[in-house]
C-alpha cells in the first residue's frame, strides 16, 4: 500500500481528527531526547513517520497494530515521549507513531487493596496527585515525573528516586493489559503473587514497544507519611569510600528510600554550594515513624565508621526539592545548548558490589587517556543512586563543549563515551544499561548484554513480533526485524 492509501485505512479505523499529518509536528515526532542537540538547532534528518495516530482506547490501539502487521506499516509505541536513548526515533520508512496520551482514565484507585489501575496515557504526576489525596503514594518518582505518562514507564522498565524502599516499576506493577501486533490484547489480572508458570507480565514489563503496546496498568500503592522524612546528607573522601557505605547500609537491612553516593566532579555541579571538593552521600529514611527513626539511627551509626563531614540536613532537602526536571527545566537546557554550545549526558549501569569500585575507576581512567577530545569535556563522573542486597548502579555523567557541526555532535562525543562505558562494564560482569533502557544505540550490545540466554530474548521476538512492525531496531539489532 502506498502512504495515501494507508492513511486513508487508519483515518477509518480511529476517525480522521485522531490522525495528525503536519509536517513540522511528523518532524518532531521522527526523534526522542536522545538527539536533543540537533533538535534544538531545528535539525531532523528523518526518516520521518507518515502519521502520528492519537489512539483513544484499546480497542482503537488493537485495529491499528492489527492494520500495520497485515500490511508491514512500522509502529513506534509513544506516551509520555521522556525517553533518552532513541527508542522513540522513526528509523524506518513506513512508519506510524502510535501516540497513547489521550488514554488518561485513572480507572480506579483502592485503598483497600492498595492498588491504582490507570490507562497509559495518565501522567505518573496527575496519579501521585489522586493517590495522595487518599494518603497514599504510588512510590514512584523518576525525575522525568512531571512528564511522564504510565505506559513508558512500564515499556521501559524505569525506576523513581525512591527506589531502594520501594523498588523499581516491575517490583510496582500488579497486573497489566497489552495489545500484541495481531491485534489480540492479553489482561494479566491483579494478585498479590502467583507460582502458575514464568511471570508473564516480565514479557511486556521493559518491552520498550518492540513486542507489544502496554494500554493499562495497576500498581501498588503505599501509605504516604511525608512527616516521618528524615534527610542526610554527608561530605566523604572518595567515590570507593561512599560505595562502602552504601553497601553496609543495604545488607544490614536498612532501607532508606534515597540512597546515593557522588563522585567529586557530580558533587560539584549538584551540591557547589557545599560540596568543597567533596564526594556526597544522600540518604532519606521515610515510613511509620518508628521505622524511619531506626533507619536514620543506623544510617548515623554507620556512616560514623568513617571519615566524614556532616550536612546541613535542610540543604539537602532543597536540593531533593528541586531535583525533577519539567517543562522549565527542559527549555532552560536548550537556551543553554543554543547559547553556551555545551551538553551533558548520562550513561547509566549496574553491577555488583565487589566490580562496581573497578567500573567506575576503569571508566575514568580510560576515557581521561585515550578519549581523543578529552580537551572538550567540562566534567567526568557519576553517581550511585540505586541499591540493591547484591550490588548498585553507577549513572556516569559527562558534559562537554560542542567544537563541531550540530549533526556531528552525537558521533563525536555521546556515542563514543557511552561506548567506553558500556564495554568496561560487560568486561567485568555488569549490565550495560540499569533504566534508561535499551532503545536504539545500545543495541549492538544486546547479544552480549545476555550471553547465552540471548536466544530467549530473540524467541519472544520471532514469536510475539514475527514480521518486525514493533519499533524495530529498539532493543533488538534493526537487523533481526
Amino acid at each position: 500500500m502506498d502512504t495515501t492509501a494507508i492513511l486513508d485505512q487508519v483515518r477509518d479505523l480511529v476517525g480522521a481528527d485522531r490522525v495528525d499529518t503536519d509536517e513540522q509536528l511528523l518532524r518532531e515526532a521522527s526523534v526522542d531526547r536522545f538527539k536533543k542537540y540537533t533538535a534544538v538547532h531545528g535539525i531532523y534528518d528523518g526518516p520521518f513517520p507518515i502519521a502520528v495516530v492519537r489512539a483513544g482506547s484499546t480497542e482503537q490501539v488493537a485495529a491499528v497494530l492489527a492494520f500495520a502487521n497485515e500490511h508491514g506499516v512500522n509502529i513506534v509505541p509513544r506516551t509520555g515521549r521522556t525517553g533518552t536513548e532513541g527508542g522513540l526515533e522513526t528509523s524506518f520508512d513506513r512508519t506510524v507513531v502510535l501516540d497513547g496520551s489521550e488514554m488518561d482514565e485513572i480507572v480506579h484507585l483502592d485503598p483497600v487493596d492498595m492498588l491504582a489501575t490507570a490507562q497509559c496515557g495518565v501522567p505518573l504526576r496527575m496519579l501521585e496527585e489522586r493517590a495522595r489525596e487518599l494518603g497514599l503514594t504510588t512510590g514512584h518518582s523518576p525525575q522525568s515525573k512531571p512528564l511522564a505518562q504510565m505506559g513508558g514507564l512500564v515499556a521501559t522498565r524505569s525506576i523513581g528516586q525512591f527506589s531502594t524502599l520501594y523498588g523499581g516499576i516491575e517490583d510496582m506493577v500488579v497486573g497489566l493489559e497489552a495489545v500484541f501486533p495481531d491485534g489480540s490484547v492479553s489482561r494479566i489480572k491483579n494478585v498479590p503473587r502467583r507460582a502458575a508458570g514464568p511471570d508473564i507480565r516480565h514479557v511486556v514489563i521493559g518491552n520498550e514497544g518492540a513486542l507489544c503496546y502496554v494500554t493499562e496498568v495497576t500498581v501498588k500503592l503505599f501509605t504516604y507519611q511525608p512527616e516521618n522524612n528524615r534527610f542526610h546528607g554527608y561530605l566523604i573522601d572518595d567515590v570507593r569510600t561512599g560505595i562502602e557505605l552504601l553497601r553496609e547500609v543495604i545488607t544490614e537491612g536498612y532501607r532508606p528510600s534515597v540512597a546515593r553516593v557522588y563522585s567529586e566532579q557530580d558533587a560539584a555541579q549538584h551540591f557547589s554550594h557545599f560540596a568543597d571538593g567533596k564526594c556526597v552521600a544522600v540518604f532519606l529514611a521515610e515510613g511509620p515513624a518508628p521505622l524511619a527513626e531506626a533507619t536514620s539511627i543506623a544510617i548515623e551509626e554507620i556512616v560514623g565508621e568513617y571519615r566524614h563531614e556532616k550536612v546541613d540536613p535542610q540543604l539537602i532537602r532543597e536540593w531533593f526539592d528541586e531535583l525533577n526536571w519539567g517543562p522549565d527545566k527542559i527549555r532552560a537546557e536548550q537556551a543553554t545548548m543554543l547559547a553556551e554550545h555545551r551538553l551533558g549526558y548520562t550513561t547509566e549501569v549496574s553491577a555488583n558490589w565487589s566490580v562496581i569500585g573497578d567500573i567506575y575507576d576503569a571508566v575514568i581512567s580510560r576515557i581521561t587517556k585515550e578519549y581523543p577530545h578529552f580537551e572538550d569535556l567540562t566534567m567526568l563522573g557519576g553517581h550511585s543512586s540505586h541499591s540493591y542486597q547484591n550490588g548498585t548502579n553507577m549513572y556516569f555523567v559527562y558534559d562537554y563543549r560542542i567544537t563541531c557541526e550540530p549533526r556531528e555532535e552525537i558521533t563525536k562525543y555521546h556515542i563514543p563515551l557511552n561506548a567506553i562505558i558500556v564495554e568496561e562494564t560487560l568486561a567485568r560482569g555488569g549490565s550495560m544499561v540499569h533504566h534508561h533502557g535499551i532503545g536504539k544505540y545500545r543495541t549492538q550490545w544486546t547479544e552480549q548484554e545476555h550471553g547465552t540466554a540471548y536466544p530467549i530474548l530473540h524467541r519472544l521476538k520471532e514469536v510475539y513480533d514475527p514480521k518486525g512492525i514493533m519499533n524495530p531496531g529498539t532493543v533488538f539489532p534493526a537487523g533481526e526485524r
